[in-house]
């Protein structure tokens, strides 16, 4: 068989004007002169960050899935069925995210842009409202976000432009284009999500004890450190609550000096909570108060509770609103306080607009709206002070909660209206009559210094000043702390109670307050509140692949080729024959009308051979002359005596 294909091939090529060594060259040419490989070579490897995947109070949230092994496709592409669509920041939509799920696309990767603080503010608020729709509904399709890079943008590009000729009029076009087009299966490195066991959650507490009796008011100042998003390892959590933290910081710092000297040192007990699990319906406060309040037979918080303050979202915006759950009685300390931020804000800072929000606790709903509701349900009077209005704004729980969304000179402003009201409400200074309009906190503050006012200090001691050293709300000290709380996520499942930030936090406030510690909670095993799942982070191969038609198409040319040369050798050899047999026939009909041409004068006609078309006379056998022997054709002799037969001429 061997010999019969080289036979071929030797006919075909004999029959062809190209040179051998054209034809075997020629694949090497053309891999040589053809262009370079795009960006994103054979295999790219990148980061992504998978979306939320935790239970509360027994409802799933977010994707429950995070294996991808899928051919890439973007959202223009017809069929997403098993795909994995790449979708860029800007052109994202619900409506395209929906189309994906539905179409039981095998994942979703959304490529954001390096530069979060350069995204248009359009598509920032757009998507800050899609991500808590995102989060609402339970998907299995696993969700991805990967910040982008050039080989990842090449990857897109390439895999829109594949997508985008799906499009075309022609049939073939789409056909040779999806053939000829790269394309990219995306595997993920990881394995099936897992629920993680035993996963604290951790909050840290401090206090600055008041001068005077063991029963003094407590006031207590909460935020909640941890951030929120779509996407836990890209949530920074810069204004929801970064700035919360910040503010509590800086009051610590405030009346820490504040509570140094004996002649300031107020006669309230205050109390300081950074509070972990605020995003997951405040799980940290929650158990903190069942400790506190069930469990313990000494705690501030069973004593004489003056107010809770909590902090959360004051880093941006004109405008500050207190929300209430009940609105204040008058004659109380927590309408005092009311009615200061209402002067502080009217006399100092006239651009703020302040109002008071009462919202009823809906015990419905699984989630509380804020955190003072946690304290409000033990009976607690206790409100949340934030520059939002509604507690379902988007930028409470967003990605997009970068480090540029915090204004430097708001969060300063705003502090001090929070502190120069607190103050006043500690020392009672509008009671004594300092003026609404004279600011507490300055470059070199000097407090009730002047003739008339009084102390502040307990007891009435006489004029009191602290110019001996500054009090001032420091900006410096601020942006240091938001730079430091932005840097680094804080989703409370990646906060670790061992980690740099419990310790670092632990640091801050252990500077300024005493008996600073941190309190841990997890998960009850027979009824968790909370279930938190891992594989948050891993690494994604994009490989570079042809599509299966390829193969096939492949196949189907292999295949024509190797039939169209088949052919064409059987074609030619067909028409040699025909060729040799019409020559043969001629030279037949000749020879029988002359006596065998070329043949001794005498012999007969009978065939011609085939590669030389001579006429070879051999003796007829049987006749009376020849028989037992083998006698040569004669000269001269009778027809009968020989005749002309085909055959091969040999040296002989």
């Amino acid at each position: 068989m061997l010999e019969e294909a080289g036979e071929v091939l030797e006919n075909m090529l004999k029959a062809s004007c190209l040179p051998l060594g054209f034809i075997v060259f020629l694949p090497a040419v053309l891999l040589l002169v053809a262009p370079p490989l795009p960006a994103a070579d054979a295999a790219h490897e990148f980061t992504v960050y998978r979306m939320q995947q935790y239970d509360l109070q027994g409802q799933p949230y977010g994707t429950r899935n995070a294996v991808l092994n899928t051919e890439a496709r973007t959202i223009d592409a017809d069929v997403l069925s098993r795909r994995c669509v790449l979708m860029r920041l800007l052109d994202f939509s619900y409506e395209r995210y929906q189309r994906a799920l539905r179409q039981s696309a095998g994942a979703v990767v959304i490529i954001l842009p390096r530069a979060m603080a350069a995204v248009p503010q359009d598509v920032v608020r757009q998507f800050m409202e899609i991500e808590p729709e995102m989060l609402a509904m339970e998907t299995i399709v696993p969700v991805y976000f990967a910040v982008e890079d050039d080989a990842l943008l090449s990857i897109y590009e390439q895999t829109q432009a594949a997508s985008a000729s799906q499009g075309s009029a022609s049939a073939a076009e789409v056909l040779l284009h999806t053939a000829t087009a790269n394309g990219f299966q995306m595997v993920t490195s990881g394995v099936q999500s897992k629920a993680v066991s035993d996963w604290l959650i951790t909050s840290v507490e401090g206090r600055l004890t008041g001068l005077g009796g063991e029963d003094l008011p407590t006031i207590v100042i909460v935020a909640h450190y941890d951030a929120f998003g779509v996407a836990p390892w890209l949530s920074h959590g810069a204004d929801s609550n970064g700035s919360g933290i910040s503010v509590l910081l800086e009051l610590a710092r405030l009346f820490s000096r504040l509570y140094t000297y004996k002649r300031t040192h107020a006669a309230y007990n205050l109390l300081f909570f950074a509070s972990g699990g605020g995003k997951f319906n405040y799980q940290g406060t929650k158990r903190w108060l069942e400790d506190n309040l069930d469990h313990t037979d000494s705690s501030l918080l069973q004593d004489n509770v003056a107010f809770v303050l909590c902090l959360d979202t004051v880093g941006r915006g004109d405008s500050l609103h207190l929300h209430v759950s009940k609105p204040p009685r008058e004659g109380t300390l927590q309408h005092a306080f009311l009615r200061e931020l209402e002067m502080v804000a009217a006399h100092q800072f006239p651009e703020v607009r302040f109002s008071m929000v009462h919202k009823k606790i809906n015990l419905a709903e699984d989630i509380l709206a804020w955190e003072h509701e946690r304290f409000a349900i033990r009976r607690l009077p206790a409100f949340t002070l934030s520059h939002l209005e509604s507690h379902r704004d988007g930028q409470r729980s967003s990605i997009m909660d970068v480090r540029s969304r915090v204004d430097s000179k708001t969060l300063t402003r705003n502090t001090r209206l929070i502190a120069e009201a607190l103050t006043r409400v500690i020392y009672n200074l509008t009671e004594k009559g300092t003026p609404p309009d004279m600011p507490v906190f300055t470059e070199q503050m000097v407090m009730a210094g002047q003739a008339g006012v009084g102390s502040w200090g307990q007891g009435g001691r006489g004029p009191v000043t602290t110019a001996a050293f500054p009090q001032q709300i420091q900006q410096e000290q601020l942006d240091s702390v938001m730079d430091w709380l932005t840097t680094q996520p804080r989703a409370a499942q990646l906060v670790d109670k061992d980690g740099t930030f419990l310790s670092t936090l632990e640091h801050h406030l252990g500077r300024y307050l005493k008996e600073v510690k941190q309190h841990h909670i997890k998960a009850d095993k027979r009824d968790p509140e909370f279930v938190f799942y891992d594989q948050l982070k891993q690494v994604m191969n994009a490989y570079r692949v042809k599509p299966a038609i390829f193969d096939l198409l492949l196949a189907v040319c292999i295949g024509a080729y190797l039939g169209m040369a088949y052919t064409a050798v059987q074609v030619v050899r067909t028409a040699e024959l025909r060729l040799v047999v019409g020559r043969s026939r001629t030279i037949r009909n000749k020879a029988i009308s002359n006596d065998c041409l070329g043949c001794p004068v005498g012999a007969g006609a009978s065939g011609c051979d085939l590669t030389h078309l001579m006429v070879v006379c051999v003796p007829r056998w049987g006749s009376s002359e020849t028989q037992g022997q083998r006698p040569s054709c004669p000269q001269l002799g009778p027809p009968d005596t020989c005749h002309c037969k085909m055959g091969v001429k040999t040296s002989s």
